[in-house]
């Protein structure tokens, strides 16, 4: 079995340097996800496994919301880039270090048209990220679930290879639906969730899922703003009472040894203070 590491620094899916605001500089902040992918590609494990880039665009210039969705035009070539990547070194499993949330769609529909369906999503997220084009904020990787499931901009749906039904989405962690009409939506969609509380002393709620789902093989995304900021500020979001890390360790390894885990993406690194003292070293003489 051929396992992958995909880099995927992808940011441009995130409006979000309004909730960083220890980085002074809106455009720093705006493109932490760099910073943060190359740290957990940094940071993982040594292994023999093929590492590939996604390149993505870091130069500065105006954000553009297109048919309701910013920087759509740079995701969608991002988006074929990465499927370039997947078609060509042809994996059974891939591990996916972005990025923010949006880095799992493309990795998440290839193995879903790999294995002919027969995939179940768990989405470890302190939010639903079923939004949609046209809705009051415009960062698509608040759009990644519905993305995966071949709703939303059709430039980016129409590029990706499989959609994923709501049947087979397990949202897990979730403690912030930010609207009403989100929540109403969720629900609309039959997308199933457990609580943070849920999987707190064990995972039976969620392997009980997995068994009744009928999948053979498993996708799991790990946003890492599902921890609690009491323990750890790994990520852009930092409402309280999300899980501990060694539960969503535990968690992960659960699903691993319940299903075929043949996909793994860990998100939404944003490093606020490694982006502090980038700045600073900046500022310093003899360093440019």
């Amino acid at each position: 079995m051929k396992t992958i590491r995909l880099v995927y620094p992808q940011w441009q899916g995130g409006d979000i340097a309004r909730w960083i605001p220890e980085v002074s500089d809106p455009a720093v902040a705006a493109r932490g996800y760099v910073l943060g992918a190359q740290l957990l590609q940094f940071l993982a494990p040594q292994s023999d496994q093929e590492t590939y880039t996604v390149p993505v665009d870091v130069a500065p210039g105006e954000r553009v919301v297109t048919d309701g969705v910013l920087d759509r035009d740079a995701i969608v070539r991002q988006t074929e880039a990465a499927l370039a990547i997947l078609k060509a070194a042809n994996p059974d499993r891939v591990v996916t270090l972005g990025g923010e949330c949006s880095t799992s769609v493309v990795p998440f529909t290839y193995m879903a048209h790999r294995y002919g369906g027969d995939v179940a999503m768990v989405w470890i997220d302190a939010h639903p990220d079923i939004t949609l084009p046209g809705d009051p904020y415009a960062g698509y990787h608040a759009m990644a679930v519905t993305a995966c499931m071949g709703m939303g901009d059709k430039k980016i749906t129409s590029a990706l290879p499989a959609a994923i039904p709501a049947e087979r989405i397990m949202i897990v962690g979730l403690r912030d639906w930010e609207r009403d009409d989100i929540r109403l939506r969720q629900q609309q969609l039959g997308i199933a969730h457990l609580a943070p509380e849920d999987v707190v002393d064990g995972s039976d709620a969620l392997t009980g899922w997995l068994r009744r789902c009928g999948a053979s093989k498993v996708l799991v995304h790990f946003d890492m703003d599902v921890l609690d900021p009491s323990e750890i500020i790994a990520a852009v979001g930092v409402v309280p009472g999300g899980m501990k890390m060694a539960g969503v360790v535990r968690l992960i390894n659960d699903i691993a040894r319940e299903k075929d885990l043949v996909a793994l993406t860990v998100a939404e690194p944003m490093p606020r203070t490694a982006m502090r003292l980038q700045a600073m070293l900046a500022g310093l003489p003899l360093m440019k």
